[in-house]
């Protein structure tokens, strides 16, 4: 990340047109560049652009958001637009190309070389969240029945063009996946040598229709830098890169993140040009909430005898809620992430949730303990102190369980387990505390009436009611 003084210095530079300005940016890495465009003014953004050769512009556009970068390219020419997308990689090409009204994006593929718009036309066609709409074209392959010194020539010739030639895939004659090796195996072996006898011939691939966050998720497990694309007759037809794959689990954590808050999936924006759009996101799940309160409140309505009885077991509804429903947040995150990331499967599915349940249980025997104490001293009542005491026990026990137990319910059928959204698993438990509480509160206050536990019929069938 740049100082702040340097990005001053540069912007000025750039906005007053300085001789100066083009040998700093030519200097620049594209990503530095494109931090400070993101401090500039749209008007003002061409400048930049203007300043720098097509290549480097391409570079620097790969760096941002295809929304900010059509917001750059539309204060430019077209000729210099065909210019600099010629310049961009495959799969950039294709990010920018589906942010742009269908008119304009056909208009300028077909200003492109014929070659290029072909391939791109074939692109689009595919899925944009599967390994075929994430996959780059520009990559390296070799034949199996090439000497060493043959795919050096190969390499040589067309590793220019291509995204990444750490890894060079191994193709037969109708272009079947048969084997990949390193670019420093390659350069080491004897150059007699036939390139299927040095080559791997067990090769981490994906399909075409697989899903894109299932790739990234495969780059990420085996730490691979690249990973071919094969269709079902296991042709290879592109490579997915590591820096894509990221931006794909970026973009997933950033949805789980969202399902997690109660807010919607909708593409996100920081600042939001309407009120409106700040609370669309949002009101889904606070309704739910909202209905889920109700019943909340009905709880209590039905056990009101005991509240009228002993005002005091009032004072502890608030701790109780709250940390069964910080408790249940938990479980549920590291549930949410032991699916995502398939640490949890079903050879350890009982044991996390029998760990879960037992740690809840032993969180609720600590909390359960210290409040117990606190009530003692503040209410100098022993039997609202157990009452109080057991219901932090047991509801921090049951919260946990709640938390591990609905993202795997929703995962069983196929929902996705993040919309298990943390205000939703908090209404659902303070529910089921509120249950705990009052029934423990009947069962152990008896200074509160001898018909305590006529008292528990009422307050369950005013609940139900």
């Amino acid at each position: 990340m740049l100082p702040k003084k340097d990005i001053i210095l540069i912007k000025h530079l750039v906005l007053n047109k300085s001789d100066e300005a083009h040998k700093i940016l030519a200097n620049l890495h594209p990503a530095d560049i494109a931090e400070i465009l993101n401090e500039i003014k749209n008007g003002n953004k061409k400048l930049f652009l203007h300043m720098m050769s097509s290549s480097k512009a391409a570079e620097v556009l790969e760096e941002l958001d295809p929304a900010d970068s059509l917001q750059i390219l539309e204060e430019m020419s077209e000729e210099e637009t065909i210019k600099i997308l010629e310049n961009m990689s495959v799969d950039e090409i294709i990010d920018l190309i589906q942010e742009m009204p269908t008119a304009q994006a056909e208009r300028l593929l077909m200003k492109l070389p014929q070659e290029d718009y072909e391939e791109l036309k074939e692109l689009l066609k595919m899925a944009e969240d599967t390994a075929g709409g994430l996959m780059t074209t520009d990559y390296v392959y070799i034949f199996s029945d090439e000497t060493v010194s043959q795919a050096i020539e190969d390499v040589r010739q067309f590793g220019q063009k291509a995204e990444t030639i750490y890894y060079l895939y191994v193709v037969d004659n109708k272009k079947h996946l048969q084997g990949v090796l390193s670019l420093r195996e390659l350069i080491s072996a004897p150059r007699d040598k036939k390139i299927h006898e040095i080559m791997h011939k067990k090769v981490i691939s994906v399909n075409v229709d697989q899903d894109q966050e299932d790739v990234a998720k495969i780059i990420s497990r085996y730490s691979l830098l690249a990973v071919p694309v094969v269709d079902n007759e296991n042709r290879l037809l592109g490579i997915v890169t590591v820096d894509d794959a990221m931006e794909v689990l970026e973009a997933e954590n950033t949805e789980d993140i969202h399902k997690m808050a109660g807010i919607t999936t909708e593409e996100d924006v920081i600042l939001t040009s309407t009120i409106w759009g700040a609370s669309k996101k949002r009101i889904f799940w606070l309704i739910v909430c909202l209905f889920g309160d109700m019943l909340s409140g009905k709880v209590i309505d039905g056990f009101s005898h005991v509240l009228e009885s002993v005002v005091a077991v009032a004072f502890f509804i608030p701790v109780l809620m709250a940390t069964g429903g910080n408790i249940g947040t938990q479980s549920l995150a590291l549930a949410v992430r032991g699916i995502a990331t398939e640490e949890l499967n079903r050879k350890n599915i009982f044991q996390f949730i029998i760990g879960e349940t037992l740690a809840g249980l032993q969180l609720g025997i600590i909390c359960g303990a210290l409040i117990s104490v606190i009530s003692y001293i503040w209410q100098k009542n022993a039997q609202l102190s157990l009452a109080v005491g057991l219901s932090m026990c047991i509801s921090l026990m049951l919260a946990a369980l709640i938390g591990v137990l609905i993202p795997l319910i929703f995962n069983m059928f196929n929902i996705d387990p993040a919309v298990a959204s943390g205000p939703f698993i908090t209404t659902v438990v303070d529910i089921t505390t509120l249950i705990v509480y009052f029934t423990f509160a009947i069962y152990f206050i008896d200074i509160i009436s001898p018909n305590m536990v006529g008292f528990a019929r009422l307050g369950l069938e005013g609940v139900l009611a």
